[in-house]
């Protein structure tokens, strides 16, 4: 169960039920829920990866892989490397995992990179050209751009 704890009720029923498993000797976990993108952030990012894709010839799994996460953001993503079977392999943070303004960072430094390349991308104010971009997409019957 997840408790709000900036609600008196929520927080002293998360307190009750904490001594009570306490109290039963119970093996517990306790986490603290962030905050996590939002779904008109997430749906923002996505148009513009596919969009950058189109243009540049990648798949969205591509850019959102290679170029948003390795290329312009591999201080937010990266997490160092694990061994499997002898063999070292790298950990890469997934995009769901960010916290909002972890986020609105990436994405920032995304448009800039994109900019730099010459292709300017939309800010999320930018409707007409964010509705421009979706009917852009909606024309390409292949499934990853849409």
């Amino acid at each position: 169960m997840i408790y709000r704890t900036n609600i008196p009720l929520e927080k002293q029923n998360a307190i009750e039920r904490f001594k009570y498993l306490i109290g039963k000797g119970k093996r517990i976990e306790l986490t603290e829920k962030k905050k996590k993108r939002s779904i008109a952030q997430n749906s923002y990012e996505h148009l513009l990866f596919n969009y950058f894709g189109l243009h540049f010839g990648h798949t969205l799994q591509e850019v959102k892989q290679n170029i948003f996460k390795k290329v312009v953001n591999p201080d937010i993503f990266y997490e160092g490397e694990e061994e499997y079977f002898g063999e070292k392999v790298e950990k890469w943070r997934s995009t769901a995992d960010l916290k909002t303004d972890e986020n609105s960072l990436a994405i920032s430094r995304f448009l800039d990179f994109s900019a730099q390349q010459g292709f300017p991308l939309p800010e999320p104010k930018d409707l007409v050209w964010l509705e421009t971009i979706e009917n852009e997409l909606s024309k390409h019957t292949s499934k990853q751009y849409l």
